[in-house]
C-alpha cells in the first residue's frame, strides 16, 4: 500500500487545459507579521539544504523551514544583498559588507570585512550584489567593485555600476556610460558595440543558452553574444517594457522567470513562446518583485511587502476567483471541452481562459449532471437544461439536489428536492415529463436505489428512510424509518450505493444494509475510514475526506493504493459538507472549492514518488532551561536543575511543511508523528536518553534518522558524591546499629544480671523472711507458752494462796503463815519471769515500748506490762494471774490505761495496741 502525502505550497506554472481555463499552483504568502521584520526584501539566497536567507530592510532574515529569525547588523542598517557561498552567508549594506556563519549553538554571527579596505573611503555606497568569481568574492556597489580574496580587498573604482553577471567564465559588468565591461586583472575593459544600451538602465542580466540576456528598466531585454547586441525579439518583451522589468532568473534552459515592478512575475516558456503571469490578482501579496531565488522546485520571490513561495511542476493546481463573483462552488462538470461550475451565485463556464456567467442562472446551484449528452442543473428555483450559454427550465420544483438514474431503465430518473422526490421521464419526442412522487413532502438531499422499486432517502435532519414504490414509480407504498436505535445519529446522514450495496454514514461511522437479514449492520470494509467522509467514488477508486482535524484527502482503491493529499491551500478552501469531485479522465480529477476549483493529476502525483529522496532532518538547536548547547555534538549533558524543560528543533527546509517521526527512549519513552519540528520535553526523569528523528515521506516512509543522545544528571541528592556519602552513611549506620545493638545487648545482659541478682536477693530475702517468720512464730509460740506457763504458775500460786488463807487458822505458828504467804506473793511478782517475758517480747515487737513511751511518756512500768499483755491479745482473765491481781483489778487498770492513752469508750484498747508498731 502506498500512502502519499503532499505538503505545503506547490509550484508555479502549468500547461493550459485544452480549451479550458488557466490553472495556477498554490502560492504561500509569508506576511510581514509572520516573519516579524520589514516589508522590503532586496535579495534572496538558499543554501544546499534549502535554508533561506533574505536581505531585508531590518536585517538578515533566516528561515530554516520551521521558524524565522531576524539577525541585525551591528549598525542596524538595511541589508541590500545576500549570497550563500562556501558555507558562508555574505551580505552587503550601507558602507558595510561581510559574512555570517553559524556558531556552535546554531545562531548566526557576523564578521565584517570592511576593515580590510586600505587607502579608500566610501562615497555613501550601498552594496547591491555579491558574486563568486575565480576564488574571489565580488561585492558591487553603484560606485565600485570590491574584490575579496586571501583576506585582502581590492577596490576597482567605476563611475557607475548597475549590475554584474558571470558569462562564459568572465565577470561582465554593466556600468559607465551604459556600457558592458569585463573584469580583467582588476580592471574593467569595454566590450564595445553597445550603442543600443545608450540611455537605458540595465537592471539584471542572465545567461540564455550561449548568449547574454540583458534586462533594462523600461526598454525590455536585449541579447548579447559577446560580439553584437540586439533586441530580444519575443512578444513578452512588450509586457516587460510596460511593467518595468527588475529581475531575471532561469529555472531551466527552457523556462525563465521575470520579476517586474508593476505586474508581479512572468513565467516564460522559451520553446512554446508562451508566458504565464502571476500577480496580485492571482495570489501574490503585491506586484513589485525585488528578488528571485530557486531551490529545486521551489521559487522564492522577495516582494516590496512580504515573501512568497511557489513551486513548479505541481500535480495540484487551482483556479481561483479573487473577485468574489463566483462564490462557493458546489458542483463541477466538464461537458464537451467546457468546464461548468455550479455555485451559490449561479452557473459559470469557461470560454478559453475567461470565466462567463450563464444568463438567468442567479441563485444556488446544487447539482450539475449530464444525461444523454444533455447538461442539467439542479437549482434552488427548479431544474434547468443548459444549452450553450442559455438556460431552459425543465422543472418548477424548487431545490434540485440530486438526479439519480432508476435501475434497469433508460430514461427515468428520480430527484431529491426541497419538497420531496420528483420523477423525470423522457418521452419519445425528447421532452421531459416531471411529476411529484406521492407520499413524501419533506426535503430529500440524497437518494440511492436498492432495486428498481426500492429507494433509500436521507433527510437533512430527520434521518434515514426506505421507500417501497409502486410499479409506476408515482407513489410510495411503504415507508420504513431508521432511528438512533439503528444508526448513531439522525442528523446529516450520507447515503451511497457502492457495488450494489446501500452504504450509510452517520456520526463518522459506516453501516450497510443487509438485504438478506433485512437490517442495518456495521460496514467492515470501511472501518479504516471511520470519521472520514466519502466525497467521490466510481466504484473502483474512492476519495475520502478526513472529518476530524485537517481536511486531508485520501485517494484509495481499497486494495494496494492509498494516497493521502495534505495540501494547506486545498485544506483551507474545501467547503464543509459540500465537497464534490469530478473525474475528468483516469488521471485528472477536479474538486470544488470555496472560491474556485482544484485540479489533481493522480498519475503525476504517483510518478513523483520514484524521484523523491527524503532528507535526514538537521538539528537547528538544543537547549535546556539555562542555555543553548553546541549542535556540533550529538550528545548532550544536562544538569538536573535545568532539565524541567528541554527543547530542540530539527528542520528539513527542502520539504514544504514537513512531518517528522520521533522516538524517545530511556527512562521515559515516547513515539509520535508531528507536523512541528520543535519538540518540547518537560519533567523527564534523570537518566540516559536517545531520540531518533526522521522525516516522513509521501508514502509514510521514514528517512534515515537523526540520532541525538542526551543525559539528564540525577538531582544533587542522587549524585555520585551524594551516593558515596549515602554509602558511607549507610556503612556508618550499620556500625552505629551494631554498636547500639551491642550496647543494648550489654544493657539487657546487665539488666538481666541485675534482675537475676535481685530475684536471687528476693529469694534469699524470702527465705530469710520465712526463716524470721518461722523464728517469730517460734518465739511467739515460745512467748505464748512461757506466758501461759507464767499464767498457770501464778494461777497455781494464787490457788495455794487462797488455800493458805482458807487454812490460816490451822497454822499454829502465825509467823510461819506469814513467811509462807510472803513467799507466794514474791513468786507471783518475780522479776525473773517478767524479764524473760520482756526479752522474748522485745524480740518480736522491737521498739514497741520505746514508741509507746515516746507517744505516752506518763506510762508506768505496770502500764507497760499491761500494754504488752494486751498486744498479745490476752484476756483480762489471763492477764490477772500474770500481774498478781484480780480480774477486777485488771479491768480497773485497763480503764486507767485507756485514759492515759486518751482513748474513748468506743475504741478497742487491744486492737489499738496490736496495731501499734
Amino acid at each position: 500500500m502506498r500512502h502519499i502525502l503532499i505538503y505545503g505550497v506547490f509550484f508555479l506554472c502549468i500547461p493550459f487545459l485544452s480549451g479550458a481555463q488557466e490553472l495556477l499552483p498554490p502560492i504561500h504568502n509569508y506576511k510581514v507579521f509572520e516573519y516579524d521584520a520589514a516589508g522590503k526584501n532586496w535579495g534572496i539566497a538558499v543554501d544546499e539544504n534549502g535554508e533561506l536567507f533574505v536581505a531585508n530592510n531590518a536585517g538578515l532574515l533566516h528561515f530554516n523551514g520551521e521558524e524565522w529569525t531576524l539577525n541585525k547588523l551591528p549598525n542596524k542598517t538595511i541589508i541590500r544583498s545576500v549570497a550563500y557561498l562556501d558555507g558562508k552567508i555574505f551580505t552587503g549594506s550601507y558602507e558595510e559588507f561581510g559574512f555570517w556563519m553559524k556558531n556552535e549553538v546554531g545562531t548566526l554571527q557576523y564578521t565584517s570585512l570592511t576593515h580590510l579596505i586600505k587607502d579608500h573611503e566610501f562615497t555613501s555606497e550601498e552594496f547591491w550584489e555579491i558574486l563568486s568569481y575565480k576564488e574571489s568574492i565580488i561585492f558591487r556597489s553603484v560606485a565600485g567593485i570590491y574584490i575579496y580574496k586571501d583576506n585582502e580587498i581590492t577596490v576597482v573604482n567605476t563611475p557607475f555600476v548597475s549590475d554584474m553577471v558571470l558569462f562564459r567564465g568572465e565577470l561582465i559588468v554593466a556600468g559607465g556610460q551604459n556600457e558592458l565591461f569585463r573584469l580583467s586583472d582588476n580592471e574593467l575593459i569595454s566590450l564595445g558595440n553597445q550603442e543600443l544600451l545608450n540611455g537605458k538602465t540595465v537592471t539584471d542580466m542572465a545567461t540564455l543558452n550561449d548568449e547574454l540576456l540583458i534586462g533594462t528598466k523600461l526598454n525590455g531585454c536585449y541579447l548579447f553574444n559577446n560580439e553584437t547586441l540586439k533586441p530580444w525579439e519575443e512578444a513578452i518583451n512588450e509586457d516587460l517594457k510596460f511593467h518595468q522589468l527588475n529581475k531575471i532568473l532561469f529555472l531551466t534552459s527552457k523556462e525563465v522567470v521575470f520579476g517586474t515592478i508593476k505586474n508581479g512575475i512572468y513565467l516564460y516558456d522559451i520553446e512554446q513562446k508562451t508566458a504565464r503571469n502571476i500577480n496580485r490578482e492571482t495570489g501574490l501579496q503585491n506586484n513589485t518583485v525585488l528578488s528571485l531565488a530557486q531551490f529545486q522546485d521551489q521559487l522564492w520571490a522577495g516582494l516590496d511587502n512580504g515573501l512568497d513561495k511557489l513551486h513548479i511542476n505541481t500535480p495540484i493546481t487551482y483556479y481561483t476567483d479573487y473577485t468574489g463573483t463566483l462564490g462557493t462552488v458546489y458542483d463541477i462538470l466538464v461537458h464537451g471541452n467546457t468546464v461548468y461550475l455550479g455555485s451559490n451565485t449561479g452557473i459559470y463556464y469557461f470560454e478559453g481562459n475567461t470565466l462567463n456567467f450563464v444568463s438567468g442562472s442567479q441563485g444556488h446551484v446544487w447539482d450539475l449532471k449530464t444525461i444523454e449528452n444533455e447538461l442539467f442543473a439542479g437549482h434552488n428555483t427548479g431544474t434547468f437544461k443548459i444549452v450553450g450559454d442559455k438556460l431552459e427550465k425543465v422543472s418548477n420544483i424548487t431545490g434540485g439536489y440530486q438526479l439519480v438514474k432508476v435501475p434497469e431503465s433508460e430514461n427515468t430518473f428520480l430527484q431529491g428536492t426541497y419538497t420531496g422526490v420528483a420523477k423525470y421521464q423522457k418521452s419519445q419526442n425528447g421532452d421531459w415529463q416531471i411529476t411529484r412522487i406521492k407520499g413524501v413532502g419533506y426535503p430529500i438531499k440524497r437518494l440511492c436505489f436498492e432495486d428498481q422499486r426500492t429507494v433509500w432517502a436521507a433527510h437533512p435532519y430527520k434521518g434515514l428512510f426506505r421507500f417501497e414504490l409502486n410499479p409506476e414509480l408515482s407513489e410510495i407504498l411503504e415507508t420504513k424509518e431508521f432511528g438512533t436505535d439503528v444508526i448513531a445519529n439522525n442528523y446529516n446522514i450520507k447515503l451511497y450505493n457502492i457495488k450494489n450495496q446501500i452504504v450509510i454514514q452517520s456520526e463518522g461511522l459506516w453501516y450497510k444494509y443487509d438485504a438478506i437479514l433485512g437490517k442495518v449492520a456495521i460496514f467492515e470494509e470501511f472501518q479504516p475510514y471511520t470519521h472520514k467522509d466519502l466525497i467521490y467514488t466510481d466504484g473502483t477508486n474512492f476519495w475520502f475526506l478526513n472529518g476530524e482535524g485537517n481536511n486531508e484527502i485520501s485517494y484509495t482503491n481499497l486494495k494496494t493504493e492509498n494516497i493521502s493529499i495534505s495540501e494547506p491551500t486545498l485544506e483551507q478552501r474545501l467547503v464543509p459538507d459540500a465537497e464534490n469531485v469530478f473525474k475528468q479522465n483516469d488521471s485528472i480529477y477536479l474538486l470544488t472549492l470555496s472560491d474556485g476549483f482544484g485540479r489533481i493529476n493522480i498519475s503525476q502525483l504517483q510518478n513523483r514518488l520514484g524521484n523523491f529522496t527524503l532528507p535526514v532532518p538537521k538539528l537547528s538547536y538544543f537547549r535546556d532551561g539555562e542555555r543553548l548547547h553546541s549542535i556540533d555534538s550529538s550528545s548532550f549533558h544536562i544538569p538536573n536543575r535545568y532539565a524541567k524543560e528541554i527543547r530542540l528543533q530539527v528542520s528539513a527546509p527542502s520539504l514544504v511543511k514537513p512531518r517528522y517521526h520521533y522516538e524517545l527512549s530511556g527512562p521515559s519513552s515516547k513515539s509520535q508523528i508531528t507536523d512541528e519540528g520543535t519538540l518540547d520535553f518537560q519533567n523527564l526523569p534523570h537518566g540516559d536518553y536517545q531520540i531518533r528523528i526522521s522525516t516522513v515521506s509521501m508514502d509514510n516512509k521514514r528517512s534515515a534518522p537523526l540520532t541525538i543522545q542526551f543525559e539528564i544528571a540525577p538531582p544533587w541528592f542522587l549524585s555520585k558524591l551524594s551516593i558515596a556519602l549515602y554509602v558511607m552513611g549507610l556503612i556508618g549506620l550499620v556500625f552505629l546499629v551494631r554498636y547500639y545493638n551491642k550496647q543494648k545487648l550489654r544493657r539487657k545482659h546487665d539488666k538481666l544480671k541485675e534482675q537475676l541478682q535481685r530475684e536471687q536477693e528476693e529469694r534469699l530475702a524470702a527465705l530469710e523472711k520465712e526463716k524470721l517468720e518461722r523464728e517469730i512464730k517460734q518465739k511467739q509460740k515460745e512467748l505464748a507458752r512461757t506466758t501461759m506457763d507464767m499464767v498457770k504458775k501464778n494461777e497455781l500460786i494464787l490457788e495455794l494462796k487462797e488455800m493458805l488463807v482458807l487454812h490460816k487458822n490451822e497454822f499454829s505458828n502465825k509467823q510461819r503463815y506469814r513467811s509462807l504467804s510472803k513467799k507466794l506473793n514474791s513468786s507471783i511478782n518475780e522479776d525473773e519471769d517478767w524479764n524473760h517475758f520482756e526479752v522474748n517480747f522485745k524480740e518480736l515487737h522491737e521498739d514497741f515500748f520505746e514508741n509507746l513511751l515516746q507517744q505516752f511518756p506518763d506510762l508506768t512500768p505496770k502500764d507497760l506490762k499491761l500494754c504488752a499483755y494486751l498486744k498479745m491479745n490476752l484476756s483480762s482473765k489471763e492477764i490477772a494471774p500474770l500481774m498478781g491481781i484480780t480480774i477486777r483489778g485488771v479491768e480497773i487498770h485497763r480503764y486507767r490505761l485507756r485514759k492515759k492513752l486518751k482513748m474513748d469508750s468506743s475504741q478497742n484498747l487491744s486492737n489499738f495496741l496490736i496495731t501499734l508498731k
